[in-house]
């Protein structure tokens, strides 16, 4: 039996450009992540031609695809001014998910311009302020294997 090739936390990473372009930095803080990859569909009832009384067939098809990332976490100092400047600017930025542990000729990055869509903060006396984010990809981002 082959056990499964896994990938740890630290492997899946979530990055902004920085100024230079071409390099990117972590959103520090996180400590929980996700990639959601939605199929919206389009939906017809097709009837049968021989015997119209049959319950028709509903077909589908793929009308569009998107692409979002959530995230929670602590807020960091280190990410706080590019991801207040980001979310006060309305605009994109091209971020990254790194798939760090992909076998080679995989996915290794998905990467586009993306709309930071919610920033959330939340302060509680004795802990730590924490950071919810919701980032969504202008279009689908572009996928590079790893080499």
């Amino acid at each position: 039996m082959a056990r499964a090739t896994t990938e740890n936390f630290h492997q899946m990473v979530v990055e902004i450009e920085t100024n230079t372009p071409g390099v990117y930095s972590k959103i520090c803080g996180l400590t929980s992540r996700g990639v959601n990859r939605t199929s919206n569909m389009s939906t017809s009832e097709v009837p049968d031609c021989d015997d119209e009384s049959l319950p028709a067939a509903v077909e589908r098809a793929v009308q569009s695809q998107e692409v979002t990332i959530s995230g929670t976490g602590v807020w960091a100092s280190q990410s706080h001014g590019t991801m207040i400047d980001w979310w006060y600017s309305g605009a994109t930025k091209n971020i990254r998910i790194g798939h760090l542990n992909a076998a080679v000729g995989e996915t290794e990055y998905e990467t586009g311009p993306a709309y930071l869509v919610n920033l959330n903060n939340s302060a509680e006396r004795g802990a730590k302020v924490t950071a919810e984010i919701d980032i969504q990809f202008d279009g689908l981002p572009t996928r590079t294997a790893k080499a």
